[in-house]
């Protein structure tokens, strides 16, 4: 069952203080089979993709593993966003857009997940979105040509909180390098929000889902929410996903100092991979 899919653990559920021996440790010795890196807008993860130290040290790490970086979560978007009205802050989201595919590429990292928002701290319109296409497309050019994977993520705002709004973005750029790598969590919010078929929406991203988040949601609420304490239907959700063809999932949890980290790995990734069994085993027995 295990070697039929990759579930990946995103690196924000353990704590900052960790080694990244340490961190690859912990993934592995709880089961998981990557670790999705995060590129958020805080200074601390921005600037992890102009070191060239640390991606060294990361890549040494990484050498010592069977456990890799196969993903990356490139949220620092919201803060240099590609649609934003001021030339500096969007030439500088360009800019994290190249060095971010400069530093996956360099790491063995397979897929970019892009934050779905033309902008975040300012007000949209249609000049943003209009410059949020003609920024993306440069980046996507330049993804390409270094042959890294992007795939945009279903947010928690109106702009792109499905995968029928990101197939807008996707048809409108028309480049194999542009995808989607949807959040099952916020897509079952803006399913619910909507009063529109969760699943009817997956199957419009048939052929460009190249992975998912795994996460905890309820209505109104994105984040911090322990497995099995909202209303994501895993299990219908991996079977929509696995008919698509999606075989890389990672795990989207935060860690929390009220929680032992390590129990918390543990318990997580048996709880999704019993998940993954039971949507599995119902597949198999339709085939």
């Amino acid at each position: 069952m295990k070697n039929k899919y990759h579930l990946g653990l995103y690196e924000k559920s353990m704590p900052d203080t960790l080694s990244w021996d340490d961190k690859f440790k912990e993934a592995y010795e709880a089961g998981y089979d990557f670790i999705e890196i995060s590129i958020d807008e805080t200074d601390f993860r921005l600037q992890r993709i102009f070191d060239k130290k640390l991606e060294e040290e990361i890549m040494e790490s990484m050498s010592k593993s069977t456990v890799k970086i196969r993903s990356m979560c490139l949220s620092g978007h919201r803060k240099y966003p590609l649609g934003s009205l001021d030339d500096a802050i969007r030439n500088k989201g360009l800019d994290i857009f190249y060095k971010a595919i400069d530093f996956a590429s360099r790491l063995g990292i397979r897929v970019i997940q892009l934050a779905g928002y033309d902008v975040y701290y300012e007000e949209g319109n249609q000049e943003t979105e209009a410059r949020f296409v003609e920024y993306l497309h440069k980046g996507i050019e330049y993804a390409s040509k270094n042959g890294v994977l992007c795939g945009f993520e279903t947010m928690e705002t109106p702009f792109m909180n499905t995968v029928e709004k990101a197939m807008h973005y996707v048809d409108k750029i028309g480049n194999p390098y542009l995808h989607i790598y949807p959040d099952l969590g916020n897509l079952t919010n803006a399913a619910k929000a909507d009063k529109k078929d969760l699943y009817d929406d997956i199957s419009m991203g048939k052929n460009h889902i190249v992975a998912t988040h795994l996460k905890e949601t309820e209505p109104g609420v994105f984040r911090n929410m322990e497995f099995g304490t909202g209303h994501v239907d895993f299990v219908k959700g991996i079977q929509a996903l696995w008919n698509q063809g999606v075989r890389m999932y990672a795990c989207e949890f935060w860690y929390s100092e009220k929680t032992d980290y390590q129990e918390r790995l543990r318990h997580n990734n048996t709880f999704i991979r019993n998940k993954f069994e039971e949507a599995l085993e119902e597949v198999e027995n339709e085939i």
